[in-house]
Parts: C-alpha cells; structure tokens; sequence
C-alpha cells in the first residue's frame, strides 16, 4: 500500500504518495512546471533544468530541479515565484537560441514567456537533454548510445563512433528526441533563426491562472508529462 505525505506546493496542502518527484506530483494535481528532459517512465536527471523550483527549508529557499527532488512530509514548494519565472525564462532563452530548430523547444520557450533571445542562435541539433540516452539504456537495455566528451565537446555518440551491432534499430532515440519535430513554418536556415512565438495565443488562459495547466497544446510537442 502506497504511503502518503503531506506537501505544501503554492500554498495548496497536497497528499502525494511518498517517493514520487515533486515534478510528478505537481503535474498530477494540476500545477505547471515547465520540463523537457523529463519522460514519466524514464529516470530523471536534471539536465535541461526547466522544472527548477524554489525548496523552502527553515524559512529559506534553495532552487533546485523538482523532476530529482522526492517529496517529503511537511515540505514546501514555491513553483512560481517571479525568482523561478525569471530563471525560466533565461533557460528556455538559452535552449531556443541553441536549438531553434525544435518545436518542442519553441513551445517551451513560450511557455516560459520568452519574448525575445539575446543570444547568438547555434542552430545545433542537440541540447543533451538525455532522453535518447536513458531509453536506450532503460527501455531497450541496449547501451547502444551514451554522453561522450565533457564541457563544450560533449556530446552524444556511438562508442567509439560506431554504431555498434548490438543497437537493435527500433528508433526510439528518435522518436524520443525533441529535435525530431521542427517548427511549423519548416527548418529556419542559416541566419534565419527566430523566436517562432506563433503559438502564443495558447498561453491566453494560463495568463489568467499563472502556474495553473490549463492542457494547452504546447504541451504535446515535448511530451509534456501531463500528456502521458
């Protein structure tokens, strides 16, 4: 039998079951928090820090990321403080200005109400969320691709470079990637790169009840967990 635990998100007295991720919790009852690398049946990792939060502790808060974070009796959670939207807001800024070829990652940068990117575009095709990774290795048990490299030459890879004999070809890394569904006006090129923001109109109710979801379809472009 699941064990119970009293958790305190956004004011609200929540009864999560004990051991699950206050990312999880949070998306079950209703509340926001924007995520990426997170898939609900994969292990979290923290790697694209979306969900970030604000962990009060003896009336002083830690921001840390709530896909990682377990619930605890008696916690306190802040999901949406203007400190947590503004570091959103400068995560999603720095993800679409790297990947601006990602639908996924626009929807995300609306979502976190970006307005503008100050950041060169890269224009790279990946941001090392990790999903492709943790399927492989999770679902598949096949080791076929892992992170290689470290700092600014990390990246993902076959080993060696290879793609080795044991990968079992069933394209889940693929359709897991974020990278896979590109803008709805087609690839920007070289030079081109935006801020899409055509889907802004979806957030008109969330506007409304901030850090509330309201399912908007932003959400299914990068598996948002409530789409699960």
């Amino acid at each position: 039998m699941l064990k119970r635990v009293d958790v305190n998100i956004d004011g609200a007295i929540i009864h999560a079951n004990k051991g699950a991720s206050v990312l999880d919790t949070a998306i079950e009852y209703g509340i926001c928090i924007p995520h990426l690398c997170h898939v609900p049946y994969l292990s979290d990792i923290g790697a694209c820090r979306l969900c970030i939060v604000e962990h009060v502790v003896n009336g002083r808060s830690n921001v840390t990321t709530s896909c990682t974070l377990k619930v605890e009796e008696g916690m306190v959670i802040r999901t949406n403080t203007e400190r947590i939207r503004k570091l959103r807001r400068n995560i999603a800024e720095l993800l679409v200005a790297q990947a601006p070829n990602s639908r996924a990652i626009q929807d995300i940068a609306v979502r976190c109400g970006v307005k503008e990117v100050r950041y060169p575009f890269r224009n790279a095709d990946c941001v090392l969320c990790g999903r492709c990774v943790r399927v492989c290795n999770e679902i598949w048990k096949a080791g076929a691709i892992g992170f290689v490299g470290r700092g600014k030459d990390r990246h993902v890879d076959y080993p060696f470079g290879v793609k080795p004999e044991f990968c079992k070809r069933c394209d889940s890394c693929i359709q897991i990637c974020p990278m896979t569904i590109t803008p709805c006006d087609g690839p920007m090129k070289p030079g081109e790169e935006r801020l899409c923001g055509n889907c802004e109109s979806q957030l008109i109710i969330a506007d409304e009840t901030p850090g509330s979801c309201v399912w908007c379809k932003l959400g299914e472009s990068f598996a948002c967990g409530r789409y699960a």
